[in-house]
Parts: C-alpha cells; structure tokens; sequence
C-alpha cells in the first residue's frame, strides 16, 4: 500500500517529503540540491560535478561511504545536471537510520581534502576526455551551448569547458561552492519505501535536524535576449556521418509555453507515428536519425532537433534542412490534429506513472516537485490542460526562423 505523501520542514529549513510504499523491502533516502552548473564561475566550469564525485570520499565522521553503505546492504548513485544535483541512498527497511546518518554526515561536513580533490580531480579530466574528446560526437553540446547562449551559464555543459578549469580549482574554491549552494536550506530531502511517517520524522530530525542552515546567494540570471538573425556554427571531427542540431530558444519549465513544447516534440518526433519518423525517416533517404527533444532547464532552454545524415556533402545539408522546414511549416501553418495531441498527452501521463511505479525514482520526481513547488502530478494535469490552439500559438512563436541557431557537424576530410 503506497501512503500519501507528506511534506514537512526541519528547523534548519530543510524540506522533507515522505511517502510509504509498504509492499516494498527498502527505503530509497533522496536528497536533492537546488544548485548544478549555472551556479558556477565560468572560469571554473565543472565544479559542481566534481563536487558531486568529492561527496562519495567520506566525510568527518565515516571514512569510507560506499564502504559502510555496502555493509548494510545498500547502493547509491548520483547526478548533477545545469540546474541539480542529486543523491539517492537504497538499504534494506531496517537499515534506515543508516542511510540518515551517512547522508548527514556528508551534509555537514565532507572530506573535502587535497588528496581527495586531487584524485577526483583526475577521475573528472578522465570523464571529460572519454565523453567528450574520445568519442564521436561528443564535444557538440559544448559547441552547441556557445552558439545558442551569449551570457546566461548554460552556455557551457555540466563536464565544464574544458579540463583545464578542473586543473586550476583549489580547496578554496571547492569549499567556497559547497558553503554557498550545499546549505539544508537548499535541499529537498524525499524518503520512500517502507518507512512510516512517524519513523521518518524522528530520524530526520535526529539526523539532519541541527545541521546549520546557511544564507543562500542570490541568482541574477538574466536571459539571453532572443537572436535578431539566425546564428550557424560549422565543425568538424572525427565522425562517420555529418549531423545537424536546430536549437530554437524556448520558455522555462512550469509555463504552459514549455508543456506547448514537450507536446510539440512528441508529435514530431515521439514513436513510430510521429511526423518525423513517418515523412522524413521513412519517407525520404536523407536521414539515418532523427529526433525532437526539450532541454527542459529551469530558466529558458532550447528546443532542439538532431538528425544525422546518410550522405557527407552539402547537398545533402540543404536538402535535409528544407525536409525539417517543411514539416515544421506544415504544424505551424496547419496545426496538429486532435489526435496526436491527445496521443502525446496519453504518452506523457503513461510515462509519469510507469516510471514512479518503483519507489526509488518516486523519490526523485517527489524532491523535484517540492522545489517547484507543486504537487504530486501536477505536471500530467497541467499537460493534459493543452488546447489546439495552445500548441498552434505556441508552435508559431517557437520556430521563429530569425531566433535558430544551426550547429552542422562534419566528418573531418582527408586529402
């Protein structure tokens, strides 16, 4: 039986939101940070991801995390992202105060020292060369950041810049951001599984209750203003096939403009029966891929579309470009059909509710949805709130011409 959720708050202001699923025989712990990589230096590109590794090498109290985790039967993972990041503990249910205290400690004080740092540091620049400089494609999003953004910190990815940031970052700086954004104040604790209510407030509170809450920096993020020309950027690597990104400028989550555009990229692109596959995969011989998708960012982020192409020469380009036009001139001009509106709504609560089956990812869309500060499933309601006429006004201001940027991606020529 799967409880309903319950959202408390801790003296240091940390929220906790707690659900019991009692068929299960564990208890996910999921703390997630309101801070990720737009609340970096652009000069030290990459911290907040190499914090996320620092957080696994123990911390004032337990020398090694995964070790004692392991002991009690428990795994742990973690990400960062632009916006968050996030840690997830599972133990078996009566191993719970376990995860609390380990969790804790590392909230209060990891160790963050320099033989740490220097060895995460190391494990981060390999990361970075084998994501991105080893492998076929996969320096684009840096690429394509620096097109689509003039100031706002998504202009570069979560790996940072390049590795020579991660070379340069000191303690100092490590300590600094983590005292800034790694505040109780800053998180959203969720705690799911086989745990009652009454469990888990007294362990929170025992465990995280008296961490001292900091004062949080304010964001002064301001938008990038919106392209008066079309923006192209042209690179070459060593890839089989040329690919092209069409990135439109697109609103932040929450609005009804940015479920527009989740909506729109599921009737593009989204299965068998999307436009794109049906008119462009399968109707012509220019593409191998092709797809729609939405960055889905808490300030302004991009709607983009990425094909790659079965041919190597500039032909092939244009006519690729002009097949991609046509099909988003056919949705602005004519619309969609209630049909595939409706399909796109169906996909979206069907993949709401498969994926929060598991109480382990409940946690995580729990946590994501106290720090917007909505209620559980607030989104599919609010998704299956679309009208026509929204995705038509929305799909007429999305693909404005004179806002894209076009990144096209070539396959390095040798004479």
């Amino acid at each position: 039986m799967i409880s309903p959720a319950t959202l408390f708050t801790l003296p240091n202001g940390m929220r906790v939101i707690h659900q019991q699923d009692s068929a299960a025989a564990m208890v996910a712990l999921t703390v997630l940070y309101n801070t990720g990589a737009r609340d970096e230096d652009p000069s030290l590109t990459g911290l907040a991801h190499l914090i996320e590794h620092l957080m696994f090498s123990g911390s004032a109290h337990v020398d090694d995390f995964d070790g004692e985790l392991q002991l009690a039967g428990g795994t742990s993972n973690a990400w960062t992202s632009n916006d968050f990041t996030c840690f997830y503990q599972i133990v078996p249910a009566v191993n719970a105060e376990i995860a609390f205290r380990l969790e804790s400690d590392r909230m209060l004080a990891p160790a963050i020292g320099q033989e740490n740092l220097d060895v995460q540091r190391s494990v981060v620049i390999e990361e970075f060369k084998q994501q991105c400089l080893n492998r076929p494609y996969g320096d684009m999003s840096h690429h394509l950041r620096a097109l689509a953004y003039d100031n706002h910190p998504y202009r570069w990815p979560v790996i940072g810049v390049e590795p020579s940031h991660l070379e340069r970052m000191t303690l100092e700086d490590v300590q600094s951001f983590f005292n800034r954004c790694y505040s109780p104040s800053n998180a959203v604790m969720a705690v799911t599984g086989n745990i009652d209510l009454d469990t888990c407030q007294r362990l929170a509170l025992k465990w995280m209750g008296d961490i001292p809450s900091r004062p949080l920096p304010e964001r002064h993020f301001s938008p990038d203003p919106l392209p008066v020309v079309p923006r192209l950027a042209e690179v070459t690597g060593k890839v089989p096939f040329t690919a092209i990104t069409l990135a439109y400028p697109m609103d932040r989550y929450g609005t009804t403009a940015y479920y527009a555009a989740d909506a729109i990229s599921d009737i593009l692109a989204n299965g068998r029966s999307a436009r794109f596959y049906r008119n462009l995969l399968l109707g012509t011989n220019l593409f191998t891929e092709i797809d729609a998708s939405i960055m889905g960012s808490e300030d302004p982020g991009l709607f983009l579309i990425n094909a790659r192409l079965r041919d190597n020469f500039p032909e092939a380009e244009t006519r690729a470009i002009q097949a991609i036009d046509s099909e988003i001139e056919r949705l602005v001009t004519d619309g969609a059909t209630a049909h595939e509106l409706q399909r796109a709504k169906n996909k979206f609560e069907s993949n709401y509710t498969f994926s929060n089956l598991l109480y382990s990812h409940r946690g995580q869309t729990l946590a994501t949805e106290v720090l917007h500060g909505e209620q559980p499933g607030e989104c599919v309601t609010r998704y299956n709130a679309l009208t026509l006429d929204d995705i038509s006004t929305n799909a007429r201001c999305l693909f404005n011409p004179h806002h894209r940027s076009t990144l096209i991606y070539r396959p390095t020529t040798t004479e």
